[in-house]
């Protein structure tokens, strides 16, 4: 999935810290501002601490934080260019109806809006993620998409849809802020960023979260988290949809059924997905040719490899390793 460019790319960020918040993820953006800064040796990024009360915020972790004003400071408000919600555990217990309507005051406002974790949900909860896309922890997947129907919800490492850009958990948001950073001060820079942080990928909207298959399915199908598992195990020589359906005990039309009714899609072309997924890891980690990525990704043509990929990810392989 391509990212639609920001209407603007902000400098001043404003953290909003909810109760139980995830430290990894608001470290990750944090520090990939105070990197740049570093890196480009002038003092592009600025950043504030924000809370409802004012007072420090605990995260999940216990550790509590301090910040720089609450949420009914108008005057510094003025000072920030946009506000990234960071969410935690139990994102849904601090939908408070104060921070909502803020966070509708600062969309007015002309502010971007961001979120790290499950901040997605706060945002979507005030309705400023109407008509957007966005992306958000793996866990709230399914709440998020069930319960705000105007929200489009990927499935994507981050999403950059104009004013607003949310990313999922863990040290997504350093990706994200990563494309703020190649975006403002260009390429060679966010890379030096990257690598001071040992980073040695740096991820873009098209990444996609793993989500573990028991997690999508639930306990509702053994069989099919099984053939999956299979699958991952045999890359580089695939099995057949009659292997499969045998080694898990079904017919093939029943492993069929069971692939469209859990994942919306067939497993010949799910099987195809994790082949072409475990090409890129290669390409972007190694330095192993294309032609032996290929015979890695279980293709017997590198024509026909380069031509499947690109139908999947946009570019050509030779073409997306060059542009990393």
């Amino acid at each position: 999935m391509q990212s639609n460019d920001p209407q603007i790319l902000p400098t001043c960020f404003g953290f909003l810290l909810l109760e139980d918040f995830t430290l990894i993820s608001v470290s990750s953006a944090i520090e990939t501002l105070r990197m740049a800064n570093r890196v480009a040796e002038s003092q592009v990024y600025r950043w504030r601490m924000i809370s409802e009360s004012g007072g420090p915020v605990s995260a999940s972790d216990g550790l509590s934080i301090s910040v720089d004003f609450a949420i009914g400071d108008d005057v510094r408000i003025g000072e920030l260019d946009a506000v990234v919600v960071c969410g935690g555990e139990r994102i849904e217990r601090h939908c408070e109806k104060p921070v909502m309507h803020w966070l509708r005051a600062c969309s007015a406002r002309g502010l971007a809006l961001g979120s790290t974790c499950t901040g997605s949900y706060l945002l979507a909860g005030s309705g400023v993620l109407d008509g957007y896309r966005c992306s958000v922890h793996w866990e709230e997947y399914a709440a998020l998409t069930e319960q705000f129907p105007n929200v489009t919800v990927s499935r994507s490492v981050y999403t950059i849809d104009r004013d607003r850009f949310t990313s999922s958990g863990g040290t997504a948001p350093m990706d994200m802020m990563l494309y703020f950073v190649r975006r403002q001060l260009g390429a060679e820079i966010s890379a030096g960023v990257a690598d001071q942080f040992v980073h040695d990928r740096i991820r873009d909207t098209r990444d996609l979260q793993h989500v573990p298959l028991r997690h999508r399915v639930g306990g509702q199908s053994a069989k099919l988290v099984a053939a999956v598992e299979l699958m991952e195990s045999n890359i580089r020589e695939p099995l057949s949809q009659v292997e499969l359906a045998s080694y898990v005990g079904l017919s093939r039309r029943q492993l069929q059924r069971l692939f469209q009714k859990y994942l919306l899609t067939s497993p010949s072309r799910y099987y195809l997905y994790l082949r072409l997924a475990r090409a890129r890891e290669l390409l972007f980690q190694t330095s192993m040719s294309i032609v032996e990525i290929s015979a890695q990704a279980g293709f017997v043509s590198s024509s026909h490899f380069s031509t499947t990929y690109r139908e999947l990810y946009g570019k050509t392989p030779s073409v997306d390793r060059a542009d990393r």
